[in-house]
């Protein structure tokens, strides 16, 4: 108790070199806690579950995949042909289409741009992602959202960032009722006017949309009626399928039941997790992924060792006479070392602490999440294990960059350092 007294004294005796050393140490601990944050929510979407496995099907040998939509009526059986084949707990189509909201091409950016799931709207409230567990104060809400865009075929739900952007890019304020057209430019010809019914949950679709995929099949339909010719992407208007299995078991022979299945020859099917194909998705970030994991964060904590390392550096070459005086008062080596280390690791454990405290409470509470789009997501949230991350950094890089200044305190020799005083 005693040491730990004077470890604090020590602390509080210089009070701005204590304050720069912890901002500095915050500072990089913030940066540290944001990647692993971001890297920590990626990790989690692609490891495999061992329950309510959601098992994604699309074409095999092409990139992105383009399906002919009969598949759609076998597939969300899971390909099922006999009474003991195996059937999904329930499933979900996607097909994408994307276009801007300006019609002149030299004036399109990103902000006038929208890409939607064209899909079953009662399946965003089942299937989708982080949609399918809401808390009771957004799925109610988001419910009667999923209800008008069943009601209107033309309906279009959309993230609250990607409906500010578009504002912006419409020199006013968009909102639920307005109408916008699409003029699309995957299907090209295929310009739809959607109606705003409602907004997802904040988070991870602040930059997504969603429309009726009745409304865009309906459209495919008057396309030809109109043309007398089906549209060039007719026969491919699937893009992906997602069924939900109960466990691994019941994957396997799903996806042996469809990759053997005749129905899907032409062109052929492949069929993984929904882990395994976010892995896949994000295969294009890989080198910026693996650069912020072996490259960014070591050297952060590098960086945050070597300023703890000299700010006690400073201080130790201070304080010479001192540890002198206190080795003639009877502390043995080890009580200063431990002195210099506990001063160390208190600044880097309090610091750290803070950091990652005040990360987790402005990310999640006051920003609504860190929006960094990778891939198909937008926006990402500090976990709860953020702050013991910021507290063991702290600790860490402040124990390893105290370590050779404490060993120099330790060895202070009394003869030398008095034989300098005149």
């Amino acid at each position: 108790m005693k040491l730990l007294r004077l470890i604090i004294q020590n602390i509080l005796r210089n009070p701005l070199r204590t304050l720069l050393t912890g901002v500095g140490t915050m500072m990089l601990v913030f940066v540290v806690t944001l990647v692993w944050s971001v890297l920590a929510f990626l990790d989690k979407q692609t490891t495999e579950k061992s329950a309510n496995l959601k098992a994604v099907v699309s074409e095999r040998w092409r990139l992105p995949s383009q399906m002919p939509y009969a598949y759609a009526s076998t597939l969300i059986e899971g390909g099922a042909r006999e009474d003991g084949d195996v059937r999904p707990l329930d499933y979900m189509t996607w097909t994408f289409y994307g276009g801007s909201i300006e019609k002149d091409v030299s004036k399109r950016s990103i902000d006038n741009f929208l890409f939607a799931f064209a899909m079953q709207p009662e399946k965003l409230l089942t299937m989708m992602d982080d949609l399918d567990n809401l808390p009771d104060s957004q799925r109610i809400p988001f419910e009667q959202v999923v209800n008008r865009l069943k009601d209107s075929r033309n309906g279009l739900i959309v993230g609250e960032d990607r409906l500010a952007a578009m504002s912006r890019a419409v020199g006013g304020q968009l909102k639920i009722g307005d109408r916008v057209t699409v003029y699309s430019v995957n299907y090209r010809g295929l310009d739809l006017e959607f109606e705003i019914v409602g907004l997802f949950p904040p988070g991870r679709y602040d930059l997504s949309a969603a429309i009726n995929v009745e409304y865009f099949l309906a459209a495919l339909d008057s396309y030809e009626q109109e043309t007398g010719t089906p549209h060039p992407l007719a026969n491919k208007a699937l893009n992906l399928v997602w069924l939900k299995v109960p466990d691994r078991d019941t994957f396997n022979r799903l996806a042996e039941q469809i990759m053997n299945s005749p129905y899907y020859t032409n062109p052929a099917v492949k069929v993984e997790t929904s882990s395994s194909g976010i892995a896949a998705f994000i295969e294009s970030y890989r080198d910026l992924l693996w650069g912020a994991r072996w490259l960014l964060a070591p050297a952060i904590l590098l960086t945050l060792s070597l300023v703890i390392a000299n700010a006690i550096s400073i201080s130790v070459r201070e304080r010479e006479r001192e540890f002198a005086v206190m080795k003639v008062l009877g502390f043995r080596p080890g009580h200063i070392l431990s002195i210099v280390l506990g001063e160390a690791v208190c600044i880097g454990l309090l610091a750290g602490l803070a950091s990652a405290g005040l990360t987790y409470w402005m990310v999640n509470r006051v920003f609504g999440g860190l929006s960094m789009p990778i891939a198909f997501f937008g926006v990402f949230y500090s976990p709860m294990a953020a702050i013991w991350w910021g507290a063991a950094v702290g600790t860490g890089t402040a124990l390893a960059g105290s370590i050779l200044p404490a060993w120099t305190a330790r060895k202070v020799h009394v003869a030398d350092v008095f034989a300098r005083v005149t």
